[in-house]
């Protein structure tokens, strides 16, 4: 299929929500995706300045410009459902086929590249950036946690816990990996040098989903049936926060440069923020039922999130009022 180009400017909705005490406006706007039903899912920021987003039902990876501007190019192997996409330290963009069973790789120029995984069905989910210049990936299905060098040499590390399920997967600043177990209920962490530790989540089935760590060396991550944010330390002491709406299915989680947690709420159709001491503002998204998804902080200092079942990229602007 030929690379196909078109822009969604065509129909913009805009939802402006002044906060309480701050005095800040939250804005946010939003771009239809050019392929009907694509259901944008997982969405990183590059070095090229745009966001990148996987189309998990169209086949599809999606480039959008600060401006908008949405570019799509199809993957080569048929319905491979794209998911999890991260930007790498050699200036390409990569991100996991869940039922392709591939890792693929972006160029700037939309040149996709794949590679195949070497336990076979293993559903690759969630994907990272390593410190030491290799991509990281979650198996849902195979249990483990793969590495993979940007010349495509796969080594594969099992987790103890049987059918861990898994999912999100972050680095942290001293090099080691951490990853979300969905049914495991566990936050793992693994060394790169393949070892595994993993920590017991206080809530029973919260099923644990995004996370990433700050500068401190804390996780956070999104527990989407639990209903919370959770913070771990790297000790393994854990603090959990409510989600004001109930039943929200917080999914994946982000920080501004403003210094706050932002992330999804799938259920709620609203994007959540919340402060390192855990007071809570949320927002609602202007699709009913758009089902936000993935969520990440772009050069321009907005949130770029996805709407799965809206089928289009929002990007959320604060702004705050001058002083006279």
């Amino acid at each position: 299929m030929k690379l196909r180009v078109l822009f969604g400017l065509a129909f913009v909705a805009v939802l402006l929500v002044v906060t309480t005490g701050a005095g800040a406006v939250v804005t946010i706007t939003e771009f239809p995706s050019p392929t009907p039903g694509s259901q944008p899912a997982g969405i990183t920021f590059s070095f090229d300045g745009n966001l990148w987003f996987t189309e998990y039902n169209g086949n599809k990876i999606g480039r959008i410009t600060l401006q908008g501007v949405i570019t799509e190019f199809s993957i080569p192997t048929p319905d491979s459902r794209p998911l999890g996409i991260t930007f790498g330290f050699d200036g390409n963009v990569w991100f996991t086929e869940q039922i392709g069973n591939k890792i693929g790789r972006i160029t700037r120029q939309g040149v996709i590249t794949e590679f195949s995984i070497p336990t076979p069905d293993s559903q690759p989910v969630g994907i990272t950036f390593g410190f030491d210049g290799n991509l990281w990936f979650t198996e849902y299905n195979g249990n483990k946690i793969g590495r993979m060098t940007p010349q495509g040499v796969f080594t594969e590390f099992p987790i103890t816990t049987f059918f861990s399920a898994p999912g999100g997967i972050t680095s942290d600043f001293d090099g080691n990996l951490w990853f979300t177990e969905e049914i495991g209920n566990k936050i793992g962490q693994m060394t790169l040098q393949g070892v595994i530790t993993e920590f017991s989540i206080p809530t029973a089935g919260s099923v644990p989903a995004g996370i990433m760590s700050d500068f401190d060396g804390n996780l956070w991550f999104t527990e989407y049936y639990g209903n919370k944010i959770g913070r771990m330390t790297p000790q393994g002491a854990f603090t959990e926060f409510p989600v004001p709406t109930a039943d929200s299915f917080p999914a994946f989680i982000t920080f501004g440069f403003d210094g706050n947690l932002w992330f999804t709420e799938q259920a709620g159709n609203k994007i959540g923020r919340m402060t390192p001491q855990g007071v809570f503002a949320e927002f609602p998204v202007p699709t009913a039922g758009s089902g936000p998804y993935g969520i990440a902080a772009g050069f321009d200092h907005n949130l770029w999130f996805t709407e799965q079942y809206g089928n289009k990229i929002g990007r959320i602007a604060v702004s705050h009022p001058r002083r006279e």
